[in-house]
């Protein structure tokens, strides 16, 4: 089952998420795949991060262009690279921030939009904390390029507040998590619909990666060494025992 089609079949934007595929082959594959099931637009998300034995991201752009993808949203770290050589092919790039700052040394790159991400999102909220009622409207005061709100979005009132304080429209991830067409385990989803607001932890604060997961027993123990002072490698080696719902 492909959860990007029928976003794409029902007028949205869907992206694929290319460093979920385990090659850049895969993601060649699964491209064509989203391309056999729907005619209409879709993107693949490119997240760079700092690493000392780097996904061979150079492949993965490669994948994405012969798949003929017109749109790319990227994250994470120095995307120039990335960016100038999406756009010396026609595509357009989204690059998703954190921080007005951010998206400010975005637009300068050149991109062609702009998801700023507030305090609320799942993943990675970046180390300042501004919640989106908050950095939306600082951001729509700066950016002048498109800009889509992140971070919390699930139904059509969250799209009129996005809106209202100054956005193009909005990005949504987690949602779609409990959608009937996504591949994932009808147990969690049900967890996911069960939780109410207080149902999330944030881990790896100490070392300013933030990531916001479902609370669950191994988030709960994360937290706890964390405020006990673990080093990084403690923490990074409890975290990486399991895989945290986001």
């Amino acid at each position: 089952m492909n959860g990007i089609a029928p976003v794409a079949n029902a007028g949205g934007l869907g992206f694929l998420t290319a460093l979920t595929q385990p090659t850049p082959e895969d993601l060649a594959k699964e491209i064509k795949r989203t391309r056999e099931m729907t005619d209409k637009p879709f993107g693949v998300n490119l997240t760079i991060l700092p690493a000392i034995n780097p996904p061979p991201y150079a492949e993965y752009r490669d994948a994405i262009i012969q798949g003929g993808v017109k749109i790319v949203e990227t994250a994470g770290y120095k995307p120039q690279e990335h960016v100038d050589h999406f756009k010396q092919h026609g595509i357009k790039v989204i690059h998703k921030c954190t921080a007005v700052r951010h998206a400010l040394s975005a637009e300068r790159m050149g991109v062609d939009a702009i998801s700023i991400d507030g305090f609320e999102c799942a993943g990675h909220p970046g180390e300042d904390d501004i919640p989106g009622l908050i950095l939306i409207p600082a951001a729509a005061n700066k950016v002048k390029i498109p800009m889509l709100a992140s971070g919390g979005f699930a139904d059509a009132r969250g799209l009129v507040a996005a809106l209202a304080l100054g956005a193009d429209g909005v990005n949504m991830g987690t949602r779609f998590c409990v959608t009937k067409e996504a591949p994932i385990n009808e147990a969690f989803k049900q967890r996911m619909v069960e939780n109410d607001e207080r149902q999330t932890n944030l881990i790896f604060r100490t070392l300013h990666n933030t990531a916001r997961v479902m609370k669950n027993a191994v988030s709960d123990e994360v937290v706890g060494i964390e405020r006990k002072g673990a080093s990084g490698p403690q923490v990074w080696f409890r975290a990486s025992s399991t895989t945290f719902p986001r």
